[in-house]
């Protein structure tokens, strides 16, 4: 599983424009997710992205995370952050789960991350969505489950 985290004053999505999640200061995290994420990876993940101290304390140093400001979660999913465009122009998702295998793995994702004490909205998987965002920072940060990088 890979996630390109960015810290945000707001972000929302859109399907065919109707607006299908939305969260103030938080979160927006694009999610790609391999064949072989399973409960412990998306355990692991979901722990990482919201104990990341990533938000500035009382002395303006990185020390707090989005649980402890009460910010929200958007998860996107992005088959894309598994294209590999090392050879040729056009990018090779092979690396990436299937769409039928990454819907079920996305949603028992999210249903995990329902669990957690933050508001957390979602994109929708497999629509062509209107992602905006206001960054905060910026902060951008990248998880691999695999440690990649």
């Amino acid at each position: 599983m890979r996630m390109v985290i960015q810290k945000v004053e707001r972000a929302k999505v859109t399907v065919d424009g109707t607006v299908r999640g939305e969260i103030g200061n938080g979160l927006m995290v694009l999610v790609g997710l391999l064949p072989s994420d399973d409960e412990k990876v998306m355990d692991y993940m979901l722990d990482k992205l919201v104990n990341l101290r990533i938000y500035e304390d009382e002395n303006d140093k990185l020390n707090l995370s989005v649980k402890d400001v009460g910010g929200g979660i958007m998860l996107v999913p992005n088959f894309t952050l598994y294209g590999d465009a090392r050879k040729g122009r056009r990018p090779s998702y092979f690396a990436a789960a299937s769409p039928e295998e990454a819907d079920k793995i996305f949603g028992r994702l999210l249903e995990k991350a329902k669990q957690l004490p933050l508001k957390v909205e979602s994109g929708v998987f497999r629509t062509h969505m209107k992602v905006e965002l206001v960054n905060d920072g910026p902060v951008t940060i990248l998880l691999d489950s695999e440690r990649q990088f």
